[in-house]
């Protein structure tokens, strides 16, 4: 007969490790995201009994104009903020990877804002643009600022995104530090030797080898923004009008507070597709950029 084999001691500390985790990963994620997706064939409130409903949740997301107008606020946030973080923290990566004084301390000042919490730096940011603001505009006879822009149907997304873009700058720049450090400085003074202007240094030496860099910043800003939550709710709470409602506020809202729990299920299931199918457009798009290059 043949003998089992025991565990060896890296085998059994790997597993204590592991184990857990996936236990807790499964309990506190998996488990939910079935539940979640059973729930969004249901009509299911949140509490009592329910009944199963089929696709019919599916069929009423694409006729609910507040799903659309949600969605329509979601994406035009994601695309303006993704857009602007890179772009600010591009240059300010290339600003603390020059040769500069205090560069070290530069770097954890821009990181402060990831350490906060997004309810407690939406609620200063609403101080902010609700008394502080206002105030400097009707001292300065600046009719536009006189105003809060929360308050504004047409600007508050504006206030938003400036909270979220300002948030979000530091963990990028981060990102893009490290990798602005792979790129040889070798391949620098080669160009600086063929005489080629700064400009045509970042565009045709750096940007090419930071591209997976630029690949990763992309896929979560763009994912991070999608999701916006804590900014909405500690900043307009949907308003004025429902005008600043993104998909994760809704799904919270109305699935929890408006006993919607299986039709929101089922936006939330169809909003997991949309981040992940975006994600994968994203991640290919750069990798056949890399092969190209």
């Amino acid at each position: 007969m043949n003998k089992k084999k025991k565990m060896t001691g890296r085998q059994k500390t790997f597993a204590a490790i592991m184990i857990p985790a996936l236990l807790l990963f499964f309990c506190f994620n998996t488990y939910p995201m079935i539940r979640g997706f059973i729930y969004g064939f249901t009509n299911y409130r949140g509490y009592g009994d329910f009944d199963w409903v089929g696709l019919r949740n599916y069929a009423d997301l694409f006729t609910d104009p507040r799903i659309w107008n949600s969605y329509f606020f979601t994406f035009k946030y994601a695309i303006c903020g993704t857009i602007l973080v890179n772009v600010l923290s591009l240059l300010m990566a290339l600003a603390l990877n020059a040769k500069i004084k205090a560069k070290s301390f530069l770097r954890g000042v821009y990181f402060v804002p990831n350490i906060l919490g997004g309810l407690v730096i939406g609620y200063i940011f609403s101080f902010f643009f609700t008394y502080i603001l206002p105030a400097l505009g009707q001292m300065w006879h600046i009719s536009w600022i006189e105003n809060s822009i929360l308050s504004s149907k047409e600007f508050a997304w504006i206030g938003i995104l400036i909270v979220g873009v300002w948030q979000a700058v530091a963990m990028t720049t981060i990102i893009y530090i490290s990798g602005l450090q792979t790129v040889p400085d070798d391949v620098y003074e080669a160009s600086k030797i063929d005489g080629a202007g700064k400009w045509k240094e970042f565009w045709d030496i750096t940007f090419p080898l930071i591209i997976p860099f630029v690949g990763t910043n992309l896929v979560l800003t763009t994912k991070n923004f999608l999701m916006v939550f804590d900014q909405i709710l500690s900043l307009t709470n949907g308003g004025p009008a429902q005008s600043t409602e993104s998909i994760s506020f809704l799904i919270y809202q109305n699935g929890l507070d408006g006993g919607q729990f299986g039709f929101q299920s089922a936006n939330a299931v169809i909003f997991f597709i949309v981040i992940v199918l975006l994600s994968v457009f994203q991640l290919t798009m750069t990798s056949k950029k890399e092969e190209q290059l």
